[in-house]
């Protein structure tokens, strides 16, 4: 054996830390790419306000603008504020204008299904599309300000270029026109169902107090607001506390910005699983480089069991060599060391030569978990006590 090998020096507090966060780093990395990339989704995603595309709202989103603008056109137009009078007004020669559509239960979406009338929805939310769009679908957002018209649709011709800002854009069934494509899927489109006609536009800016003076925005909503002899605005209210018409699931809930986070979340995780299971193989028993003393290795593995206060486990390394080395000295065969049916063969002889009894005995080579370091200490003393009288008789 090497003799003389000074102990290896205490590291530090920043040594451990060190060593801490070079083993933890990875996960740290990741969990710091998922927040930034769920405030830049927050941040892409805009705020809604009250008044956003409200008809009678002078502020930048509102829509007082262009609902000005069609009244001095000869264009009447009715402002709604439910579904139910919105159905009342509509009559088979009037557009239904419908905003802030997120806040339609069901049954208003059935009543607009159900009235006169062509419609042009805004923004509108997937169940709208479904039941007043059949065959148009949410294809994702874009971040393309402006767009050409790209289509025949007469009002899109007429109005040339328009500013969108961002907005959503749909997968068009056949028959459909399509218009103001942005990657592949148009941002509006205009479609026959049954007797009237059904635009859809992915964004509320052109309509948009601010907006309305941007290249072809005022022309774009004009000629598909006033299509008809009046147009019937519905904006409607919150629904009343307690009306559970609307009630939605939870994953219809959780915005489309925090289900991809938790996606994110989930990758990652697998992705940092697979990477640290890549570096694990099976055991391979190896020579040592150097020989180590044993103190040093029983100090270390001491170190260990300390450092996650395995006392359990510490215990039973304790108990289970003293048995070994026990059991050859009382006669019995070295398998009754790990045998429980030996226990009392095991106390009763070890009880016979010395001076403690059977309870005492047992607990030292059976007993509980100690419940403390002071306690672990007391049994490694009891059982250095019990193998040095056995050996002396």
């Amino acid at each position: 054996m090497v003799t003389g090998l000074a102990a290896p020096p205490e590291p530090t507090a920043r040594q451990v830390a060190g060593r801490r966060f070079r083993t933890a780093r990875g996960v740290v990395l990741a969990l710091a790419a998922l927040i930034i990339v769920a405030i830049a989704l927050a941040a892409l995603k805009p705020t809604a306000r009250e008044t956003d595309l409200d008809p009678a709202s002078p502020s930048p989103g509102g829509s007082r603008a262009l609902a000005e603008i069609l009244r001095q056109h000869g264009t009447p137009v009715t402002v709604a504020r439910s579904a139910r009078q919105a159905a009342e007004l509509a009559t088979s020669d009037s557009v239904t204008l419908v905003t802030r559509g997120e806040r339609l239960t069901p049954a208003g979406i059935d009543r607009l299904r159900a009235a006169p009338g062509d419609l042009f929805l805004v923004q509108p939310t997937q169940d709208m599309l479904a039941a007043l769009a059949p065959g148009v679908d949410e294809a994702g957002p874009s971040f393309e300000r402006t767009g050409a018209p790209g289509c025949a649709v007469r009002a899109a011709i007429l109005a040339g270029d328009v500013e969108f800002g961002r907005s959503e854009t749909y997968n068009a069934p056949a028959g459909a026109a399509s218009c103001y494509v942005s990657g592949g899927h148009p941002r509006l489109v205009q479609l026959p169902v049954g007797s009237r006609t059904v635009t859809v536009l992915g964004a509320g800016a052109p309509l948009a107090n601010d907006m309305l003076d941007s290249a072809g925005n005022a022309a774009l909503a004009m000629d598909v607001a006033g299509a008809r002899a009046s147009v019937v605005w519905l904006i409607p209210d919150l629904p009343p506390p307690g009306d559970d018409s609307g009630r939605k699931s939870l994953g219809e809930l959780v915005p489309f910005g925090v289900k991809l986070f938790f996606l994110e979340l989930l990758v990652a995780v697998a992705l940092l699983a697979l990477w640290r299971a890549r570096r694990l193989g099976p055991v391979v028993a190896e020579a040592l480089p150097v020989v180590v003393r044993s103190a040093e290795t029983a100090e270390g593995r001491a170190r260990l069991y300390r450092a996650h206060r395995a006392r359990d486990r510490a215990a039973d390394a304790l108990r289970s060599g003293v048995r070994e080395r026990l059991v050859p000295l009382l006669g019995l065969p070295r398998g009754a060391a790990q045998d429980p049916a030996a226990a009392t063969e095991i106390v009763t002889a070890v009880a016979l030569r010395t001076t403690h009894d059977q309870a005492t005995v047992h607990a030292a080579l059976y007993g509980p978990a100690p419940d403390g370091d002071a306690a672990l200490v007391a049994l490694s003393d009891l059982l250095d006590d019990l193998e040095r009288q056995v050996r002396e008789s």
